[in-house]
This record gives structure tokens, C-alpha cells and sequence, in this order.
């Protein structure tokens, strides 16, 4: 009999770590900026939420380039409304140096990443990385 709780409990923790997992997490390679470079940001969960720190960077040539930006948060507060679809979060923009008010859309392994500031609005599609 215990050894029938035993497994039992691990049954439900194992079902509960999958769960949790949310389909938009992973490295995703963003579309070149304004000066033709681009950058892999890594999604993942932040308590309830999601969030996206920005990792390496590249020029236009896919070389690997240093960036002041490196480790700073992309994406912030972004919720999950099921279906692939996030809003409620903001998004930095770091060719513009601008923050925008974001909402994504995941389709398989690509992820539509836009946001507006007032009426001037912007949209990228990102490509999973891993």
C-alpha cells in the first residue's frame, strides 16, 4: 500500500512539472532591429507570469556581437490566455529605446511579438531557437 501512495504522489508531481511547462518558453531569435541586428532571447516563466531576458547578439552577417543590452529584460508581464495567446505585458524595444505595451501570438515555432506606445504601433515574428 505505500508503495502504491508512492507512486501515486510522483504520478502527480511528474504531471505537474509537465503542466507547468508553457508551450512560449524556450530561445527565440528576433527579427534585425533598425540597424540590422538581431539578438536570441530566452522566454520562461517569472512566477504567474512570462518574461524574456535578452541573450547574445548578432550583426547583420550572423557574427556574434557584444551588446549593452545582454541580460536586460525584453519582455515583462506578459499572462497567458491560452491558445498560443499572451497579453497584459510589456515589451523593450532596444534599437529604439522604447517600451511597449506587448501581447504575443505562438503558432508551432514561430511567435508574433507586438505592442504599441499611443498610436504609434510595431510587430515582429521570432523564430524558436531551442
Amino acid at each position: 500500500m505505500k508503495s502504491l501512495t508512492t507512486a501515486f504522489c510522483i504520478g502527480l508531481l511528474s504531471a505537474g512539472m509537465a503542466f507547468a511547462a508553457d508551450p512560449v518558453e524556450g530561445v527565440w531569435q528576433t527579427e534585425p532591429g533598425d540597424e540590422g541586428n538581431f539578438a536570441h532571447v530566452t522566454v520562461e516563466k517569472c512566477g504567474e507570469q512570462i518574461c524574456g531576458v535578452l541573450g547574445q547578439a548578432y550583426n547583420s552577417a550572423g557574427q556574434k556581437i557584444d551588446s549593452p543590452n545582454k541580460g536586460s529584460q525584453m519582455i515583462c508581464d506578459m499572462k497567458s490566455d491560452g491558445g498560443g495567446k499572451y497579453t497584459g505585458g510589456k515589451n523593450r524595444a532596444t534599437d529604439r529605446e522604447k517600451v511597449y505595451k506587448s501581447k504575443m501570438s505562438l503558432s508551432g515555432n514561430a511567435l508574433k511579438v507586438s505592442g504599441c506606445v499611443a498610436v504609434i504601433c510595431r510587430s515582429q515574428n521570432w523564430v524558436r531557437v531551442k
